[in-house]
């Protein structure tokens, strides 16, 4: 009986080619499992297309739930913002395909996993830290790093080893974006976003919604509910956490949300260019921030920015199962503990508009915050405090104004 090999399949020409390859170099029998995060149509009429190139199963996991529940929400907790553009679309949702290949690999007693990132790619370092860390004895192959044995450097080299092959499928040679998407967004890049000194073609690249420029003239307003850090209800309605955000990403996709052009820094050490659309993403963070500013106070809020930028290094770096990110959670989490409220915001042309948050857990004071006198603020009571604060200041400015008149 032939070894078995799990491969991470997407349907597309690199995985397709990656078929027979691994048959022909390793005399696997080949695995395919595809993990449905929410690519939607790209799914379509992949079961017919894995047997034709060769593969003797193909699993399809819908896990579009626990994708929201158990890697988007720890995120949208955490507010993790990857070089404070990125919302980490891409990198939320591999640790968990890993989890699911290292599933699948011990339910068919496989010898090892196969993925189609390339060498200069974050993806391959998320894979397989992931791997790695779940289950160190399976072994890992990157074709695109086999360099023996993997001659394929373009898209016309891979169609004319699948046609090699006996495999005529419906690919094509023309260049198009490289894109990712899943619940959360849809990534992009290529063609002119290779070059950081060219404007996006939004009219031509644009998946999830528009423009700024083409949104509505009439902007739109919305309310969310939140118990824990969760949102619960989108406009009044109970959703679970995935509906709510497909629903926002409708909305934000309308009225032209959530569109990034960053120039990031990949953790193998490159730069890349590329567009993000996170249309729904970009709400619920905004949203989820919206009531934290009114519920936790200075020092934790503080912290927990710091705890935010640190946290997103980690899930950008592909360290999703590992202690640090694991105790950074636990912090997170006991910040949420009152993040319960209503916020009311209007959508309108790439803008996110606050139009009031109320919570039973606010720490803002109405009496406080005024210009009146209260029982719990003494005005008196600031100079005093201006005074020792100020101290160090105001010594050396003392000491400086000495050391000048001994010269």
């Amino acid at each position: 009986m032939k070894e078995k090999v799990i491969l991470a399949y997407s349907g597309g020409l690199d995985t397709t080619a990656i078929i027979p390859w691994l048959k022909e170099t390793y005399d696997y029998e080949v695995v395919c499992c595809c993990i449905d995060v929410g690519q939607e149509s790209e799914l379509d009429g992949l079961d017919e297309r894995a047997k034709l190139s060769g593969a003797e199963k193909l699993y399809i996991l819908d896990v579009v739930d626990e994708f929201a529940e158990e890697y988007i929400a720890p995120c949208v907790k955490a507010h993790a913002v990857y070089e404070n553009k990125y919302l980490l679309g891409t990198s939320m949702a591999r640790p968990l395909i890993a989890k699911k290949l290292v599933e699948i690999a011990r339910k068919e007693n496989a010898v090892a996993i196969c993925h189609g990132a390339t060498g200069k790619g974050n993806d391959q370092v998320r894979f397989e830290l992931g791997i790695k860390a779940l289950a160190p004895d399976i072994r890992i192959i990157a074709p695109w790093r086999c360099n023996d044995t993997w001659k394929m450097q373009s898209r016309e080299d891979e169609i004319k080893y699948c046609e090699d092959h006996g495999i005529n499928l419906p690919f094509s040679a023309d260049s198009s974006y490289s894109r990712d998407r899943n619940l959360w967004h849809i990534s992009h890049e290529g063609l002119e976003l290779e070059f950081p000194s060219n404007e996006p073609n939004y009219d031509h690249l644009l998946v999830l919604g528009v423009s700024p420029e083409k949104a509505p003239d009439e902007g739109e307003y919305v309310t969310m509910q939140f118990e824990k850090g969760v949102p619960v209800s989108l406009n009044g309605k109970k959703m679970k956490y995935a509906d709510i955000i497909r629903e926002l990403n409708k909305l934000g996709g309308k009225h032209g949300i959530g569109i990034v052009d960053i120039v990031e820094n990949r953790v193998v050490g490159m730069k890349s260019r590329g567009v993000y659309e996170t249309p729904g993403g970009t709400i619920l963070y905004e949203a989820h921030q919206q009531l934290e500013e009114l519920i936790l106070d200075r020092d934790t809020y503080a912290m927990k920015m710091d705890v935010a930028n640190k946290y997103a290094q980690i899930v950008y770096e592909g360290k999703w199962f590992t202690p640090l990110r694991e105790a950074c959670q636990a912090f997170i989490e006991s910040t949420q503990q009152y993040v319960t409220g209503e916020v009311k915001f209007k959508l309108y042309k790439g803008n996110i508009i606050k139009a009031g948050t109320t919570s039973p857990y606010s720490l803002y004071s109405e009496s406080l915050a005024s210009f009146t006198t209260g029982d719990l603020y003494d005005h008196h009571d600031a100079e005093g405090f201006i005074n020792l604060f100020g101290l160090p200041l105001k010594v050396r400015a003392m000491k400086m104004a000495e050391a000048k008149n001994d010269k």
